[in-house]
């Protein structure tokens, strides 16, 4: 009986061990700032080879968006396969302080899931000896945007999660014939900087490597940013990351194939929003809300374009689905290659405070329309805050403002003092969302049927609205505790929280 129980057990292990070898491994290329400035996406002034070989031998969406347009309420959302707003994840950096965010019952990020079921699961660049940002890496301390040391990739959750749920930085960790689960995490556009020094040196950067830089004559603008020098070398090497992106996929790829595993691995590229810009992150125009999303691998079509709405919470059913895993029913993302998938007829996003600048905007959008709610609309669109302003972009935005230099469409929908409290625009044929249609009686029944989906999907999806003052100023001492320069007066970021909470008080 004993040798008979011995032998169902070995059976047992052996058929989980085999299946687990016969899973795909998978295998996320998640990118930081960037928008779908490829050239499978249309864009002409760059050639990005790498990412689009993936499309060409796989599935390009080009209708994919962010659920949240800046890093942590994003990542926590695309790692639980949920939307931020539903987990409480929705306040940028929040959760870091005496108070905290612990996930509803039930919820449990990606990796987690897959470690169970056998994988090796890891983070970090995808070539073991380089950094995210494309060079020889060092040893280093977690860094303020989640990047962790020991080479592990950027995690940046609003949640508390434990760090165990990594196996480590690379597969190469992984046992032989394991399966693994790599989020590879690249800098992105922030690989420019903030300020117009740092983008003239990843310019020349780019001119060694590549034997030419972008020129910034040759960029075209949205038309509301004026042709300024500094915003004009500061998209120039915005695109330059983007090439230097590529070729770090294209270095990943050549890995893959070396090490003979490429078509026994899903890869899915996407960034987590677009382009660090005064109307681009931490915004739901499409200069922020739109991203690329390309996924190849085994039983994935090939060469194929889809144009249905996708949210990048699906990133967590999709992959799941590939390793033969059940997608937990508690979320919210969807297997898109389900068989008898019906797409989306509805896409949705969210904004909330971004470091110390309290805010609050939802959208939906149709297969044609887009709406916005503020939820302050007596607050400026540029609000003050300090990461923000502290760009030279921005600093060079404000200054041509204060000097009446900008033109009458960047003055109203960059600097005008206050904001309608919906938006609608034909986001098809309004490239970059600057006529709002919100009043127009032509498009009162489009209007009202978005204004009710919205109020519909926060209800159904038990959205945690505004933060709590406790909330709040929990989140605030982590910030101001160590950025405070003792005895040289206040910061911008303690100004700025002084003038949320004044604002706070007077309605606004």
């Amino acid at each position: 009986m004993l040798h008979r129980i011995a032998l169902i057990v070995f059976l047992s292990l052996a058929f989980s061990r085999a299946a687990a070898q016969e899973r795909p491994n998978i295998l996320w290329i998640m990118v930081d700032d960037m928008s779908a400035n490829l050239s499978s996406y249309g864009e002409t002034l760059i050639a990005t080879p790498h990412i689009d070989r993936l499309a060409r031998e796989g599935v390009r969406f080009n209708r994919a968006f962010t659920t949240a347009p800046v890093c942590s309420p994003c990542r926590s959302a695309f790692i639980t396969g949920l939307y931020q707003t539903t987990i409480g994840a929705h306040h940028h950096r929040s959760g870091r302080g005496v108070e905290r965010v612990v996930l509803p019952a039930g919820v449990e990020p990606v990796p987690a899931i897959f470690q169970r079921a056998g994988y090796y699961t890891c983070i970090g660049s995808g070539l073991p000896a380089v950094s995210r940002n494309g060079k020889a890496k060092a040893a280093k301390k977690k860094s303020a945007d989640g990047e962790g040391g020991d080479g592990l990739g950027k995690t940046d959750y609003n949640f508390d999660w434990d760090p165990k749920i990594y196996d480590g930085a690379d597969w190469a960790g992984r046992k032989p014939g394991q399966p693994f689960f790599m989020q590879v995490q690249l800098a992105g556009g922030k690989l420019r900087g903030g300020n117009d020094a740092s983008a003239q040196a990843l310019s020349a950067r780019a001119k060694a490597e590549f034997g030419a830089a972008t020129d910034p004559e040759k960029v075209v603008l949205p038309p509301y940013y004026p042709r300024d020098p500094v915003l004009l070398r500061d998209w120039a090497a915005y695109l330059d990351a983007v090439r230097f992106t590529d070729k770090h996929v294209g270095d990943v790829i050549a890995r893959l194939e070396r090490e003979g595993i490429l078509d026994r691995t899903l890869v899915i590229f996407a960034t987590d929003h677009g382009i660090s810009h005064a109307r681009g992150k931490q915004f739901l125009y499409d200069e922020g809300a739109h991203v690329p999303f390309v996924v190849r691998g085994p039983g994935i079509p090939r060469g194929q374009v889809r144009d249905d709405l996708v949210e990048l919470i699906d990133l967590a059913p999709i992959s799941l689905a590939a390793a033969g895993l059940r997608v937990p029913a508690v979320m919210q993302g969807r297997n898109v290659f389900a068989a008898g998938y019906a797409p989306r007829e509805f896409a949705f996003a969210a904004r909330d405070r971004c470091d110390e600048t309290v805010e609050r905007l939802r959208s939906v959008r149709d297969g044609r329309f887009l709406y916005i709610r503020n939820f302050h609309p007596q607050r400026p669109h540029l609000q003050p805050n300090a990461y923000k302003d502290g760009k030279s972009i921005v600093q060079t935005l404000r200054a041509l403002h204060a000097a009446g230099k900008l033109d009458p469409l960047a003055e109203s929908l960059l600097f005008a003092p206050t904001r309608p409290a919906e938006e609608l625009y034909e986001w098809t044929t309004d490239r970059w969302q600057v006529k709002n249609l919100a009043a127009d009686p032509a498009h009162r029944a489009t209007l009202e049927k978005l204004r009710a989906r919205l109020d519909r999907w926060m209800v159904e999806t038990g959205d945690k609205g505004p933060e709590p003052d406790a909330m709040y100023d929990s989140d605030m001492a982590v910030y101001t505790g160590g950025r405070a320069q003792k005895g040289k007066g206040e910061t911008a970021t303690e100004k700025n929280i002084a003038l949320m909470k004044q604002w706070a008080r007077e309605g606004k």
